[in-house]
């Protein structure tokens, strides 16, 4: 499927292990996280979609990865939650672009992810409410982050021009809780202090 043209494109959030603000984004990854690991759950809201003939309007999807050190280091675990909704076409697509096996920003990871523990379906609720974004996946994932406000309080503090797969400008968050058990991955925090982000996002496969 790597030859498929495809694009999408909606927004993303996400939540990891690391205190806020979380160092990866502006170390080239490089940076050991502030527990020593890396947890961290990327969810994303498709609301333009085209793969190939298959069309992805409304779908989401969340990546769950984990690293035993920084980033840039490898040997990362990776599964694919899918949105229950799809079709098995869709959902094979879904895992082609979220896996970085069709190309796309994801695929700049590959050589990173020792361990891709395949793709799930399950049923997906995200909510969005000015600032703060949640995802439940039942038994899978509970994720909540709030923007961090600037200057102007009724919008974030942003980083901008980085590296990173979802997006080059990242509103910074803060998780008030972080809830995932999938794929040998174990990671709880309700201490209101690790780090967010969340952006629009754009991605085809050129």
């Amino acid at each position: 499927m790597a030859d498929v043209r495809w694009r999408i494109s909606g927004e993303y959030f996400e939540a990891c292990s690391c205190d806020s603000v979380c160092p990866c984004p502006t170390s080239g990854l490089a940076a050991r996280p502030t527990k020593g690991y890396c947890a961290a759950g990327l969810v994303f809201r498709v609301e333009h979609g085209q793969h190939g003939n298959t069309k992805l309007d409304g779908l989401s999807f969340a990546v769950l990865l984990r690293t035993p050190g920084p980033m840039v280091q490898g040997d990362w675990t990776v599964g694919l939650i899918l949105d229950e909704r799809a079709s098995k076409e869709q959902r094979e697509a879904l895992t082609a672009i979220a896996s970085g096996q069709g190309g796309g920003p994801m695929a700049a990871l590959g050589p990173l992810i020792s361990h891709f523990e395949g793709a799930e379906a399950k049923p997906i609720k995200i909510e969005t409410n000015g600032m703060r974004r949640s995802v439940s996946i039942p038994g899978v994932l509970d994720l909540a982050v709030e923007g961090i406000a600037g200057a102007k309080q009724s919008e974030p503090i942003y980083l901008d021009n980085v590296g990173h797969p979802a997006a080059s400008r990242l509103a910074l968050a803060k998780a008030s809780r972080s809830h995932m058990h999938a794929f040998g991955i174990d990671w709880d925090d309700t201490s209101g202090r690790n780090n967010g982000h969340f952006a629009p996002f754009a991605w085809s496969s050129s």
